[in-house]
């Protein structure tokens, strides 16, 4: 990235709570957000320049779009703002940050605000289901197919088993690490929903879903708004200074890759064909943001935030970011190298699976928590002394991927 984008700080809200039983509407949730970002980076209203939407299926879930129009409903120094919505099913709160930074590189304006937003605990499982199902090809794969998303990354899990084999003990680890590390993270979804560990192995977690697939490979809907504020590198400096703070210690986004697969996961299988990688494009993005980034290999970072959906999701992840070769996947997992305390920790916010995975909202939440890591202000969940953290966020069944790099001081 020839021009630096900085983050100058940001806001999640809780993911274990439901706004419809809170009886908010999206205008106050969205304006918790907003304002949360504000205030933690000292800005107001009147110092943002644009403002950018990440939002999967507000028309769905909600029965709401054009959410650009908020901006000036939450502060009427808002009103004039230039604001636009971004879609890419899981990935579209990545691909807000990316549009947002492209108009900070172009010289546009100085200051945007992302906002990460979906509000899903409004329909029952099997309708929300359906809806999830608009984000791959609906007609050839989702039209009349239970809970249609697991059932396809299912498959990512029988490609995988048919190349390389796959023991699904390793996945029920994953598990229990991204549950295990959402109890140290006070706004993660299932922070409070097990007294032990141990519970996973029976019970409703072992509740089988489809295929390879368990209840306890399955990230959890829900209701989240995910806040950002990106400066350019002089409104940065500006800010900095009137913080008193190096504008080495500000974290900024290092390196970036963005890359889109066919829609169906026939065709995406059929097109990689030959290659090590079961999703080459998805490796490809991460290849683009360490390149960037000026990265040599996965070892520099000091931590990852991953798109795990569901286990076998995460499980690929393990070998695309280079962990291990190609189908190696379990090695890292045996080994305790993406453990909490391991070698290059995945998920220490507990990523999808134990966090909570409001579809617009997780990029930017991967992000933010990307920033908290290299700022030092990850609380209970802090990996020591992280400068450099990647993210991987992923819409559809691989369609969509972006991945980033954060890091700070230099």
């Amino acid at each position: 990235m020839t021009t630096p984008v900085y983050i100058l700080g940001g806001y999640q809200t809780d993911f274990a709570r439901n706004w419809r039983k809170e009886e908010l509407n999206l205008r106050e949730i969205m304006g918790e957000a907003v304002e949360g970002a504000l205030e933690a980076t000292g800005l107001e209203a009147h110092d943002i320049d644009t403002a950018h939407v990440g939002n999967f299926a507000g028309e769905l879930y909600a029965k709401q779009g054009q959410m650009g129009g908020f901006f000036a409903e939450i502060d009427p120094d808002f009103g004039g703002l230039p604001t636009s919505r971004h879609e890419a099913a899981c990935a579209s709160g990545s691909i807000s940050i990316l549009m947002a930074a492209a108009e900070l590189e172009a010289g546009r304006y100085e200051t945007a605000l992302v906002l990460g937003v979906e509000q899903m605990k409004t329909v029952s499982p099997v309708e929300g289901g359906d809806f999830l199902g608009t984000a791959g090809w609906y007609e050839l794969e989702a039209a009349g197919v239970e809970l249609p998303f697991p059932k396809l990354f299912g498959r990512l899990g029988d490609v995988y088993e048919q190349r390389y084999g796959l023991d699904s003990a390793h996945l029920t680890r994953l598990a229990e690490l991204n549950y295990a590390n959402a109890q140290r993270n006070p706004k993660a979804q299932t922070r409070a929903w097990l007294g032990d560990l141990a519970e996973l192995q029976g019970g409703k977690y072992a509740a089988p879903i489809t295929g390879r697939l368990t209840l306890r490979d399955c990230s959890q809907i829900t209701d989240g708004a995910v806040s950002l504020v990106l400066a350019s590198e002089s409104a940065a400096s500006e800010w900095a200074e009137r913080r008193g703070v190096d504008l080495e210690d500000v974290p900024r986004i290092e390196g970036w890759g963005h890359r889109t697969a066919a829609l169906t996961f026939d065709s995406k299988i059929s097109q990689a064909a030959g290659d090590p990688y079961i999703l080459p494009h998805t490796r490809r993005a991460i290849v683009d943001a360490f390149e960037r980034a000026g990265l040599e290999e996965v070892w520099e970072l000091d931590a990852i935030e991953t798109h795990d959906c569901f286990t076998t999701s995460h499980y690929m992840a393990i070998d695309h970011f280079g962990l291990t070769e190609p189908g190696r996947c379990f090695e890292a997992i045996e080994d305790g190298v993406i453990d909490f305390e391991g070698k290059l920790p995945m998920n220490p916010s507990g990523g999808l699976i134990g966090g909570g995975h409001p579809v617009g909202a997780t990029g930017v939440r991967q992000t933010l928590d990307a920033y908290r890591q290299v700022t030092g202000t990850a609380g209970d969940y802090q990996v020591p002394e992280a400068r450099r953290v990647a993210t991987l966020n992923i819409g559809g069944s691989g369609t969509t991927s972006v991945s980033l790099v954060i890091g700070r001081g230099g």
